[in-house]
């Protein structure tokens, strides 16, 4: 039975932004949780084939992308999962195609979920002026510089852009990513209650 039987995001299709070097933990139990809810999760990347994960600086698992991020189209997707890890962003946010995809996201009004390192490419992306994020410590003064506000929480919800700060936070970002999700766009949500999507 799915964990979260309260918020079923059935039909929805959400988009995990990662390279090379993506904190494994990060990327696996938000897609586990995404599954469990009934959604569909694709991996988009700055390249094809494969991308290798790690355990904080431990080799990981490898795993198969779905498609490369310049070749995608940010409407065909439901919300949006950038996982950490440092290496992961750093590598991203010298991509424009990735760039502009979050930026896209970001506008739009659909759910961006980002946990420790990923804000970056929020920064990247320059979508955090007058917003409050949390994230990884190291990234607060990138984030103020970049116009927004940090916070030291477990996880924060702004204008739905969830954010959380590291691998022991992931339950309660799990949760917050897909009842982002379920709502939907976040500037519609209300005005289109009776649309169901």
């Amino acid at each position: 039975m799915p964990q979260h039987d309260t918020h079923q995001i059935t039909g929805r299709t959400v988009a995990f932004l990662a390279t090379d070097g993506v904190e494994q933990v990060e990327l696996t139990r938000p897609w586990e949780t995404v599954l469990e809810a009934g959604g569909r999760p694709e991996l988009l990347s700055i390249h094809d084939g494969e991308i290798r994960a790690v355990n904080h600086l431990e080799p990981g698992d490898s795993f198969r992308v779905d498609r490369v991020v310049g070749e995608a189209d940010a409407e065909q997707y439901d919300a949006l999962v950038i996982p950490g890890g440092v290496v992961n962003p750093d590598a991203m946010r010298t991509d424009q195609a990735a760039v502009g995809f979050v930026r896209m996201f970001a506008q739009s009004g659909k759910p961006v979920a980002s946990i420790c390192h990923g804000p970056w490419m929020l920064v990247e992306a320059d979508v955090v002026r007058g917003r409050t994020l949390t994230s990884w410590p190291s990234l607060q003064t990138d984030i103020r510089n970049a116009g927004g506000t940090w916070l030291d929480a477990e996880v924060h919800v702004d204008q739905g852009i969830v954010t959380s700060r590291k691998p022991d936070d992931l339950d309660a970002f799990c949760d917050k990513l897909i009842e982002e999700v379920a709502e939907g766009r976040h500037e519609r949500q209300f005005a289109d209650a009776s649309v169901g999507r």
